[in-house]
């Protein structure tokens, strides 16, 4: 932490690629403000941002949106674009007209693309807000709107309504660099255990992007769902959506729906992850086709939260005809890179027969096009060249599963990093919490926050984790709102980690509580945890 009293700019090293801790600089233009333990009110708004920006340098001053302000657009789709998303969240809230233009001018806010900014990557963006204007600047599309995310959280948080407030808008000035650190940043969310419709999955589309992840990763199939439907295989979302844990109802998404989906998650730049878990968790399909059963009969459809049961019938050519179609039809409408083909808790195969399925299931990912996801049990199989694996391990994951991660990660395979003591959002905070699972450890938010995924499993060569991803398993969540609580505020906690290279709890807890008035009035349920300061910003 910087000295009391100091402003000061943090710079990390190579645009905070190098996962070394901030060194820091006096910067011109700021009155001095003695506020122990807390960065972030030294910088002032500019340094309330979540995740914490790479570099950020206040200036006195403000910037003001008026009924006149217009937003100037470059030529590019991709200006235009993130120009018209600008100005729909903007209009509400504040009355304006707010007009979208290609013609240049020097005021206004305004938003570029320039190949030539080629230190801010593909995500990367500069915000600088002067006097007579606030200028939005990528190298890529997904730059600018990762800048428009940032100046949201820039104005007051009225900005959030659905309806004229009074104001006023403004935006201190200042620049903010910033770049990721890592290229994956997700977010799983498990549709199967119970099913959430398209405007519930878009609702947390918008969350996730709000905090700049760029991965949504479904649970699509489990023992208690198949949430997706197959052409070759009608049966799955007959009895295999009938139901969900509990006995409740079930639910599917035709094509369509899922495509709608993945067409409102690409325009916020996050690509769909789907999710189809084998051979274990696969009770759903089992009771849709008894022939997929070693004795060819179908089991009922299971409610429980139980796993580690079921097993696909591995020495059965119908279980790789099913396979192949069902990653076909996928692919098909999945226009990202990766298939997630689960892989975890396949206690009722054993291990000789769960290494040949994973062969196999490999390779059809590699025919259809995709690249492999798997939970970090393919530590038990032969990974293909590019495979990814994704740790979902905790305090308690013994010492040889963890060498077994380790060694995935000396064969080049990398991690996608879910550790669920930290960042299973469907943990209970509290033991007096009923909502959530406690398998993991409580997880408050605090310790959401208290890890570092470049060191967090020991011994990783340096190049070995991609990214982070956190995950909401929903056995025991029924509801938006309950879905809503248990995410709110440790999904944050996940987006800062995945998108800066360090922080410290002492700053976060207040720039987190900065962030209440904001879900207020985004009707966001959120769990007020007595470890973050609320009010007190």
């Amino acid at each position: 932490m910087p000295p009391n009293g100091l402003y000061l700019q943090a710079e990390r090293g190579h645009h905070g690629h190098d996962g070394r801790p901030p060194t820091w600089r006096p910067v011109k233009g700021h009155q001095p403000v003695s506020l122990p333990g807390n960065l972030s009110r030294p910088l002032g708004a500019l340094g309330r941002v979540i995740p914490a920006p790479a570099s950020v340098q206040p200036a006195d001053g403000v910037y003001t949106l008026t009924a006149a302000t217009p937003i100037r657009v470059d030529g590019s789709d991709g200006a235009r674009t993130a120009g018209e998303y600008l100005a729909g969240l903007l209009r509400p809230a504040t009355g304006h007209p707010l007009p979208v233009t290609a013609e240049d001018g020097a005021d206004g806010v305004r938003l570029r693309l320039d190949a030539g900014e080629g230190g801010l990557g593909d995500e990367g963006y500069r915000l600088e807000a002067a006097e007579g204007a606030l200028t939005l600047t990528a190298r890529e599309p997904a730059g600018l709107f990762h800048a428009v995310q940032t100046l949201r959280q820039l104005l007051p948080p009225a900005l959030e309504e659905t309806t004229e407030q009074p104001g006023p808008w403004t935006v201190p000035q200042g620049v903010i660099t910033d770049v990721p650190k890592y290229a994956y940043r997700g977010g799983m969310l498990d549709v199967a255990r119970h099913f959430f419709t398209v405007a519930q999955v878009k609702r947390y589309i918008d969350h996730l992007a709000r905090y700049k992840f760029n991965k949504l990763h479904l649970h699509l199939t489990d023992d208690q769902g198949w949430r997706i439907a197959i052409d070759s295989w009608p049966e799955l979302t007959v009895a295999g959506a009938a139901t969900a844990v509990g006995g409740g109802p079930g639910g599917h998404y035709t094509k369509a729906e899922y495509t709608e989906i993945v067409e409102y998650a690409a325009a916020r730049h996050l690509e769909v992850i789907p999710e189809i878990d084998v051979p274990g968790h696969t009770s759903a399909a089992l009771a849709s086709y008894p022939e997929l059963n070693p004795d060819g009969v179908a089991p009922e459809v299971h409610t429980g939260m139980k796993v580690g049961f079921s097993s696909l019938t591995v020495n059965k050519e119908v279980t790789y005809d099913f396979l192949d179609d069902v990653i076909r039809e996928i692919a098909e409408i999945t226009p990202g890179p990766y298939l997630h083909i689960g892989g975890d808790e396949a206690d009722a195969t054993s291990a000789e027969d769960y290494a040949a399925f994973m062969d196999r299931a490999q390779a059809l990912v590699v025919k259809h096009g995709k690249t492999v996801i798997a939970w970090h049990q393919l530590a038990g199989a032969r990974p293909v060249p590019g495979a990814l694996a994704q740790y979902w391990g905790f305090d308690g994951t013994s010492a040889e599963e963890r060498a077994g991660v380790r060694a995935l990660a000396e064969r080049g395979v990398r991690l996608i990093l879910s550790p669920a003591d930290h960042i299973y959002l469907d943990h209970k905070y509290t033991g007096d919490d009923e909502l959530g699972l406690q398998w993991a450890g409580l997880v408050e938010v605090d310790r959401s926050y208290d890890w570092d995924p470049a060191s967090y499993l020991e011994g990783l060569p340096e190049d070995a984790v991609l990214g982070v991803e956190t995950a909401l398993w929903t056995e025991t969540v029924e509801t938006e709102e309950q879905l809503e609580y248990l995410v709110f505020p440790r999904l944050l906690s996940a987006a800062e980690r995945a998108w800066s290279s360090s922080g410290d709890w002492d700053d976060f807890k207040f720039r987190l509580a900065a962030q209440a008035p904001r879900w207020d009035a985004l009707g966001i349920n959120y769990h007020k945890s007595p470890t973050v300061p609320w009010g007190e910003v």
